[in-house]
């Protein structure tokens, strides 16, 4: 561990990887170069016929290199990399991807400067597009309208009660006692969305910081317009995503604070199907496995 930071404050960021060297090289080069150094590392590699371990060393980082050798997806990969941070001393824990990095070098004092200015115990950044970063990676909808642009945000100090995890999210410590670690069964997909959920149903303030940035590739293109565009519907081309889109999403229906949605849901995604694609299969394969996430079927594809 690097030594002590000005704060006093311990930061450990946590990088899940998975087969992406040259990428995981560009995020850990975004998290040496940051003003307010992070004081460890903690890399999980998922992908042990491929790793990584090299590039960890050579990023000059203090850093922990753990190799997986079952692939804990995205949830048990974070899940491992977060309860060795908090057992490495962390204050705060940043998560990171591989796909991903911060967009300047001030990120991460921005947002620990936001969560003490508001009391957080978690704070984002908007996650803007890797090849557009004035665009948002993941569109954001306030109201009846659409957000798009990084600069409908300006002048916005918070967005409260809203996160998109785990981008660049920043965790207290303490936040994690309460809310707890990704759930590993459900791998990836909607695993950000759960643990969204238990802040929510923890009363824990938490928000996103406009004023700081997190670069990702482009999400939007999973999702498909209906009724001119006012509504979408998520379908992955990738079979093995959509079997754990649609599971996890099942679960997630059936948990505390979601339940509201299985109608809405289940209203969307009959139209999508049996109206927009004209696709009883597709409606059918929807059915089943958001079923069997209900039921915790989680079996791994």
């Amino acid at each position: 561990m690097s030594a002590p930071t000005p704060d006093g404050e311990c930061v450990v960021a946590v990088v899940v990887t998975r087969h992406r060297r040259a990428q995981l090289a560009q995020s850990l080069a975004a998290l040496a170069a940051q003003t307010r150094p992070v004081d460890a590392v903690v890399v999980v590699d998922n992908g042990p016929d491929q790793p990584a371990e090299d590039v960890v060393r050579a990023s000059g980082l203090p850093a922990t290199y753990l190799v997986s050798r079952r692939n804990l997806g995205g949830a048990g990969g974070f899940a491992l990399g977060m309860l060795s941070a908090l057992a490495a001393g962390a204050d705060w824990v940043w998560c990171a991807d591989d796909d991903g990095r911060p967009a300047d070098d001030r990120v991460l004092q921005t947002l620990l400067d936001s969560a003490r200015r508001h009391g957080l115990a978690e704070v984002s950044p908007l996650v803007t597009d890797l090849a557009d970063p004035e665009r948002l990676a993941f569109p954001l909808r306030r109201g009846l309208r659409w957000r798009r642009r990084r600069s409908d945000f300006a002048g916005l100090d918070l967005l409260p009660n809203y996160a998109s995890l785990f981008n660049g999210a920043l965790f207290r410590a303490e936040a994690l006692d309460v809310v707890g670690v990704p759930d590993y069964r459900l791998f990836f997909r909607g695993d950000e969305t759960e643990v969204h959920r238990r802040l929510l149903r923890a009363g824990l303030p938490f928000g996103t910081c406009p004023q700081a940035a997190y670069l990702h590739p482009e999400g939007t293109t999973e999702f498909e317009p209906i009724l001119g565009g006012r509504l979408s519907a998520q379908y992955p081309a990738d079979e093995v995503k959509r079997y754990y889109t649609y599971r996890n999403r099942g679960y997630l229906m059936a948990q505390p604070g979601m339940r509201w949605l299985r109608p809405l849901e289940t209203v969307r995604f009959g139209w999508f199907f049996l109206v927009a694609r004209r696709d009883r299969s597709g409606w059918r394969e929807w059915l089943r496995l958001t079923r069997a996430g209900r039921q915790e079927r989680l079996t791994r594809r």
